[in-house]
This record gives structure tokens, sequence and C-alpha cells, in this order.
């Protein structure tokens, strides 16, 4: 079989986040063609698309007005996630910077329905809470209207029918949330979602009439389910039960009352579209004839008849599908290239459940490659960030790249991850923090007695929250491994959490627990105090720039483990948390590749 190097394979492109324009004839899209992520634009299906923006940073939505022939999208600098807002006409190339504030972050909020504002939030007056903005699409940032002084993490779920509110949505932790409605002429802000305890409410979008709002949330049990709140009455009703699975988020098209729901099974998306025909009654469409894998970023046609939809698969590149509704029917818009690599040599993986010290069965995508003489195969343990994440079955390039190189690979979503429900996802909170390092331990003890599998030749990798998840399993495991790679990875979760942005610590420290109560539990945890008992070689890679694990864990742990054990570091200059430029990640991956060739 002919093999690529990693530079082919990292030039595999990816197309996603469509909107449609006004006229319902034209895509906009993020693909990453250049290296980075760019907005492009595509008129019918399989027709070769037009590149709209042309920077060297990572664009990082678009989104087309309803009325006007312009799109606003956001672009970062250096990957330090201060995200700005620019106002593109994509047949004339004209961009204005709309927010100009390179200080703050802003997280789009949506246009109203005439096309003439835009809302978003943004931490501009206080570095370490969000206030809600709204904006006139041709105003400056000087003309940015402060419509409410918040005083934590939010967002928006987009205005009302009449464009007279906005849902505001607040987070505490990724497992607690409120939702709230801000009527924008009296500055009134409604809360809607008043519970105990940890509570999510996700999701939450308007109804057709602006009466309801829907949301998916975990409120009367374990699983997130679809739900409706009557503005009025002040009450909840259950619309959809995912039964065992989650709901993972909703989607609605006022005027034409189409709905969309999507379940997570064991990772996979169904999407279920339909039409309201009574406030909690759905009448569902044939099922999308899509891709199995995972979907999402779905934008609904002008006239409701159509949606947007970006696929991506374990063995296929994402790609933009539009889907007619009452059909089913689906059709790829774009082609996102895969640098000549045929399709077909792409492996995906098989779903597996193993047991851990507790008696519970740990999910984990499991793939080999095509070739496993048995005994002799290395394995790649990748461990996912979050925590609150989920591993799924989507493409990932670099996972590709080594599966050609005859690496088998081993995805576990241990204990704390989404997607499994609400108890599932608590399992580490705070001192159980190390239950979730054991479920990698029962991963490495099934892949022992499994007849392919090489025993001394397994890698941990994986970045942030799973990168802190490598460096515990090689402090508390220390003889299971035959490398480890930590990208972006926390090393000490005290430094962590007095260093990461202002607007993220106290959602973190609802997870990971307080400095304030917690902190000798979190110095005993923390992978740099226990650094003396990593016995594997280790690789370290870090952003300069990033915002949430700060350079800082790197060099600390670097200098510390350098007295036990081979390490070697490699610092970006101009990236953050992850590697968004192609010339980093190629460096990056060729690099982990060359580790991986002399140590395992």
């Amino acid at each position: 079989m002919r093999t690529y190097d990693i530079e082919r394979y990292l030039n595999i492109r990816s197309a996603y986040g469509a909107s449609f324009a006004p006229d319902g004839e034209r895509l906009s899209f993020l693909m990453d063609t250049t290296g980075v992520p760019q907005v492009w634009t595509v008129d019918e299906p399989g027709a070769w698309p037009e590149q709209r923006t042309f920077y060297e940073e990572r664009v990082t939505f678009a989104s087309w007005s309803p009325e006007n022939h312009e799109v606003i999208f956001g672009m970062d600098k250096g990957g330090n996630e201060r995200q700005q807002l620019f106002r593109l006409e994509p047949d004339t190339g004209v961009i204005d910077d709309l927010t100009q504030s390179p200080d703050a972050k802003h997280r789009w909020g949506g246009w109203s329905h005439d096309g003439e504002q835009f809302a978003f939030t943004s931490n501009r007056r206080d570095n370490s809470v969000f206030d809600v903005y709204v904006q006139d699409r041709d105003a400056t940032e000087a003309d940015a209207r402060l419509v409410h002084e918040g005083d934590g993490w939010l967002t928006l779920g987009g205005w009302s029918p009449d464009d007279s509110k906005l849902i505001v949505a607040e987070a505490y932790s990724n497992f607690d949330q409120d939702v709230s409605v801000l009527d924008l002429a009296t500055g009134e802000l409604t809360h809607i979602t008043p519970h105990q305890g940890t509570v999510r409410f996700q999701s939450a979008t308007w109804g057709p009439d602006g009466e309801n709002v829907y949301m998916v949330s975990d409120r009367a049990g374990d699983t997130l389910e679809l739900v409706r709140y009557n503005l009025d009455s002040g009450e909840f009703s259950l619309v959809e039960s995912g039964g065992d699975y989650e709901i993972e988020g909703v989607g609605i098209d006022e005027d034409s009352r189409r709905i969309v729901y999507a379940r997570n099974v064991e990772g996979y998306t169904e999407l279920t579209f339909g039409e309201l025909t009574a406030p909690d009654e759905i009448d569902a469409y044939p099922e999308p004839n899509l891709p199995k894998g995972v979907a999402g970023g779905i934008s609904f046609s002008p006239d409701g008849d159509r949606a947007a939809v970006t696929v991506t698969a374990s063995a296929d590149t994402a790609n933009v599908y539009v889907v007619d509704l009452k059909t089913g029917e689906a059709k790829r818009w774009t082609r996102a290239a895969t640098a000549g690599i045929p399709r077909d040599t792409f492996v995906p993986p098989e779903l597996v459940h193993y047991p851990t010290f507790d008696g519970r069965d740990i999910p984990a995508f499991f793939t080999l490659p095509e070739e496993s003489p048995e005994g002799e195969t290395p394995v790649i343990v990748d461990i996912h960030g979050g925590p609150e994440s989920q591993r799924r079955p989507s493409f990932s390039a670099v996972k590709q790249y080594f599966l050609s190189r005859g690496y088998a690979y081993f995805e576990p979503n241990v204990r704390g991850s989404a997607g499994y429900g609400k108890a599932y996802g608590h399992l580490d909170d705070v001192e159980k923090r190390m239950d979730s390092v054991a479920d990698i331990e029962a991963a490495v003890e099934w892949l022992h007695d499994h007849p392919a599998v090489d025993p001394g030749k397994i890698v941990a990798m994986g970045g942030s929250y799973g990168g802190f998840m490598v460096l515990a399993s090689m402090t508390e495991y220390p003889d299971l491994w035959a490398a480890g790679i930590d990208i972006v990875g926390i090393a000490n979760f005290v430094t962590f959490l007095e260093n990461t942005g202002d607007w993220r610590r106290e959602l973190r420290e609802a997870e990971y627990g307080s400095l304030e109560d917690d902190r000798e539990f979190l110095e005993s945890i923390s992978p740099i105090n226990n650094v003396e008992k990593i016995r594997a070689p280790l690789f370290v890679l870090h952003g300069e720039n990033d915002p949430r694990v700060p350079v800082s864990e790197a060099h600390q742990l670097v200098e510390e483990a350098r007295e036990h054990a081979h390490v070697r570091e490699l610092i970006f200059d101009d990236e953050g948390h992850g590697f968004s430029k192609l010339e980093n990640r190629i460096e990056a991956y060729s690099q982990i590749a060359d580790f991986l060739d002399e140590f395992v």
C-alpha cells in the first residue's frame, strides 16, 4: 500500500459552518484550503467555490445577513481567542472592522430579522465578565450599545421574531446553566430557568410566535431532553425525549415552523427534521440520507424548505450537505479535497466498551491499521480534552496518518465525558478527579489483552485537559507507557487556575475545585508535584499565546521533568490553545512522528 507523509495528510481539507444567503441560492462556509479557515461561497452542489477572505489568521465563523448581501465573520489573532467581528461584502471584497476592540473577546449573538442590527456579548468593560451589546450593521465600535451588564459567562440565543428581545444564557459550569429573556426596550432581564443543584439548559432558541422558548435540558432526569418554556404561563413541557440518549441541540426556522433536533447516540448524530404542528407536537419528515457520523452547524434556507448541514465521519472529511426537508434527499455542496489520498484508504473505528475498576463499562473508539501483526501493533491512546467533551467519530487527519504508519488508535470517553448523561458527567468532579485517570489504566489493561497489540508500545497523547490526563497517567501508572505526548496540557492545577483567563476561572473551578477551598487537593493531584515518577520519554508542545492553559504550564513541567526522564519541548510563538496554522501543524506532528519513531 502506498504511504503518504504527514504534510500530505495535514493538507486534507475541511468545509463546514454553512450559512444561506438571503436569496437562498448561495452558501457561505469556512474551508482551510490556504492552511487556515477562510470564508468561501458556492452557488450550487459541487460548483467551484470562491474564496472571499485572505488572512493568515483563522476565521472562526461566518453568518449571512437575512436581508442584505453581506456576511459577518469572526477572527482572532495568533490564537489569543479575542475574536473581533467584521462585515464582508462578498461581491466587492470590502471588509469593515465592526468591533475594533482587540483586547476584548466578542461572541456572536446573531442578526436581527430585518438585517439592520446584530448582537454580541463581550468582556470589553470588565475582562472577567460578559455584557450584551447591540450594534447597527453599518456602525463603528463606538456606536455599539451596551444593553445589559453581565456578571458572568454570557452568550446569546438569538432575537425574538419581532426583534424586541434576546435570549441570554449564562454558564456556571458545563453541567449548569441558566436562560433569561432580555427586553431591549426596557432592559428588563427575565430569568426563566430557576433551579437548584446543577441543571443543563442549552441550545435555547425562539419558537415561531415568540411566546415560547425551546431548549434541551436535563431538568427532569439524567439526560438532555427537548423542552418548551411558555413565557406567559411560566411552565415547562416536554416536547421530545431522547430515551437512553441525549438530545444535544435544537434549531427552529420561525417563519416556516420547521424544526431540527440532534440525538447523540454513542457519539454518532441522528438528526430529526420536522414541522411544529402544535407547540409540543412535531410532524417528522423522512430521515435525511446523510453519511453516518457527526452532524451539526445547521442553517435553514430563507423559505425553510432546505437546510445546510456539516457532516464528518471517521473515514470521510467534513463537508456541507443541503437537505430537502420534505423528501430527506441530501446533496453534497462542497468537495473538500483529500490531498490526493484515496478516500477508501481512511479506516473507520469500532465502537467498544471496556470494564473499569468499579464495574462500569467505558465507551471508546478503537481503530486498527489495515495490517496489524499479532502482538506487534503499537497503540496511541488519544485522550480528549474538556473534560466535559466527547470523542466522536469525526475525521482526523492525524489519526489517519498514524494508522497508515501502522499504529492502532484508541479513543476513550472516560467518566466525566459529555454525551452519556448528567451522572456520568459528574463522576470525575473535584475529589473524584483521579478516578478518570484510573479509567485510562483500565483501557491499557484492555489493550494488553488484545491479540494485535504490543503491550510495550503504548503511547499516551492528549491536548488541554487531555494533556493533564497524559501527565497524570504517566505519573500514576509510569510502567504502562512507551512515550507521552502532552499538547497544551495542565501540569499544575493551582498555577493553571491562577493564570488562566479571568473570564474562565470561575467556570473551571466549578469542575476542578476552587483555589480557596481545594488548594491542597489540587496540589496533590497536579502532575508537576509527582513528576519524579515519569519514566517514559515525554514530548511537550504549547502555544505562546494560549489564554486557557498558559504556556508557563509547559515551561515549569519541562524544567522539572528533565531531571527524571527524557523530555522534548516545542513552543509556537504565533499559536494559542492548539495549533491552527498549517505550517505549525506540519512541524508539530512531523516532530511527534519522529519522536515516536525514536522511542516507540
